[in-house]
């Protein structure tokens, strides 16, 4: 044996070669998915359920193949992990969504018939659940690619300006958008109902938050009772929030006049903006005591000795340094709030709640979605928005 044959020889890393399960696994369930459950369905009126169609029914075979070759690419991409790779994965990942509205532009052309204008053409169970992997997809590339929030937002934002369009121009006979324009004044006064609400709800909890926080980092003893109460805050279910405060609220608005004035009653606004801050509190004052906690010692010795006081050391010093962890605080409240301003619509309170609600009763799930949909991405941009601004504030983050 030769001296070379008596070397050992080099093994290559299996790390380098070990496949992305995520992505791997996501498109194998995307694959299943889009050939064993139903993409769209045909019904020729609103109460009649209609009758379901598989992807290559809905928008062809070769259509069908084109979907399955765009996820199988996304598969054997993921085998080999590499920077390159995943880049290739996001735009695949892209693309597929964009074409998403132009496969329900497809199937609505073979499958509806022009004699039945009352037809209508709704998304079936597939298309949903592509919809929420490919997301998910997003999540994993994001994370492995470093993409900050504010790109992958405006990204996302391209592809939603996209499907804003096609459904505008070219879905006229989709059942969401046929619920949309029966309804649209209601939907629209919803939407600023719904916003109104957050808004007023978060902005009132940011401010009792930095108080209560602030106290309770000069007041020690304070701190255990406030949290305490906070928690068991959160543990009651939102229906028994609102019903505890039906009564009282009822009792004040019949017995102190300038309250009834002032628009107090046990159901509506009132009742819906008190259990709103009271389950915006704890994330707001938890970030808020956490961040100003953790701002370091040092930091705060040194601009003493710069001869700043105390007060321009907490605003100029101790209170930026804590924002991109308040902002976090205030992102998780925002968006918590945005779902569960949809239960206020039980007490009268208004918002998208009263479609999702409304749908319910009548089996109308395409009205159900009318109000879900727009709450969902109301919470992702919020989410994006503010977790992006939290990003660029942080000291060595990306803007």
């Amino acid at each position: 044996m030769s001296l070379i044959d008596a070397l050992p020889t080099p093994k290559l890393s299996r790390q380098a070669w070990q496949p992305n399960v995520v992505v791997l696994s996501l498109g194998v369930v995307m694959l299943g998915i889009v050939w064993l459950f139903s993409t769209v369905h045909v019904a020729p009126n609103r109460i009649v359920p209609g009758t379901s169609y598989s992807l290559w029914q809905a928008i062809g075979w070769p259509g069908a193949l084109l979907v399955t070759l765009l996820i199988s690419a996304m598969c054997f991409l993921a085998l080999v992990p590499t920077r390159t790779n995943y880049r290739a994965i996001l735009v695949l990942v892209l693309v597929v969504l964009l074409l998403m509205p132009f496969g329900l532009m497809v199937a609505g052309h073979w499958l509806m018939d022009p004699d039945h204008p009352q037809a209508r053409l709704g998304i079936g169970p597939a298309y949903w659940a592509l919809l929420f992997i490919l997301l998910l997809c997003l999540v994993e590339l994001r994370l492995k690619l470093g993409v900050n929030r504010l790109t992958t937002t405006l990204l996302l934002s391209a592809v939603g300006i996209v499907w804003w369009l096609c459904a505008t121009w070219w879905l006229e006979n989709l059942a969401l958008i046929q619920e949309f324009r029966a309804r649209d004044q209601q939907f629209w006064r919803a939407v600023w109902q719904h916003i109104r609400l957050v808004s007023i709800a978060v902005g009132v909890s940011i401010v009792l938050g930095l108080i209560l926080a602030m106290l309770m980092r000069r007041y020690a003893k304070l701190q255990k009772a406030a949290f305490a109460t906070l928690n068991f805050l959160q543990t009651i279910p939102s229906l028994a929030l609102f019903g505890l405060l039906l009564a009282p609220l009822a009792w004040l608005a019949a017995n102190v006049p300038f309250l009834a004035q002032a628009g107090v009653s046990g159901i509506g606004t009132t009742p819906a903006l008190i259990a709103l801050i009271g389950y915006s509190l704890l994330p707001i004052v938890r970030n808020t005591y956490i961040a100003l906690d953790e701002v370091s010692i040092e930091t705060l010795d040194a601009a003493k000795a710069m001869g700043m006081r105390s007060y321009q050391r907490f605003w100029q010093v101790r209170f930026p340094l804590a924002l991109p962890v308040l902002l976090e605080g205030v992102r998780i409240t925002a968006v918590q709030a945005i779902g569960l301003t949809a239960v206020a619509a039980l007490i009268g309170a208004g918002g998208l709640g009263t479609f999702i609600f409304q749908g319910l009763g009548q089996a109308a799930m395409d009205m159900v979605l009318l109000g879900a949909l727009p709450i969902l991405l109301l919470a992702l941009l919020v989410d994006s928005g503010l977790g992006a601004l939290a990003e660029a504030l942080r000291p060595g983050g990306r803007s």
